[in-house]
């Protein structure tokens, strides 16, 4: 199976609605709509197109794309034909809601507990969506750009220390 066949038979089913195709480093790469999430997960697992392993999924905080701040990037894998496919859907930060892919591939549930625990997306359907690594008190998603890397308050900092001085 090459990425031209899987792009045919996405676009048979999707058409138009899945967009961005690109191949980097020869993964083939497409962003689905935030409503079709689920709807592509199940077709790209159903027994046509064997992608029964859902890798990984994380999150990305683009703060400069308006109304696309946030991005959910699904990594699957066919191991029988050794072919993986990235998909990757927007989403605004002032409303991260998104399906839960827990009902289609069970390695999501941690992986989602963390893209929530880390960027705020909010995965609708999920089980049990909690924080997985920070506390339950944190106010704020650690991983979105809105913050600075370092905490300028540091008195114990010596930019000597750090190549900087």
């Amino acid at each position: 199976m090459t990425n031209e066949i899987i792009q045919q038979k996405l676009t048979e089913v999707f058409g138009e609605q899945l967009t961005g195709w690109e191949t980097p480093y020869d993964m083939l790469t497409f962003t689905a709509p935030r409503d079709k999430n689920i709807e592509v997960l199940r077709f790209m697992r159903s027994e046509g197109m064997g992608f029964n392993f859902l890798t990984d999924l994380t999150a990305v905080h683009y703060p400069d794309r308006k109304d696309e701040e946030l991005c959910v990037v699904y990594l699957l894998n066919n191991m029988v034909e050794r072919v993986r496919v990235r998909m990757k859907v927007y989403l605004p930060v002032s409303n991260p809601d998104i399906d839960s892919a827990t009902p289609v591939f069970a390695t999501a549930n941690w992986l989602e507990r963390e893209a929530y625990d880390f960027f705020g997306v909010n995965f609708v359907g999920h089980p049990n969506l909690i924080r997985i690594m920070n506390p339950e008190e944190m106010d704020y998603f650690p991983m979105r750009k809105e913050f600075p890397m370092e905490d300028p308050t540091r008195k114990d900092k010596d930019d000597a220390m750090f190549g900087r001085g």
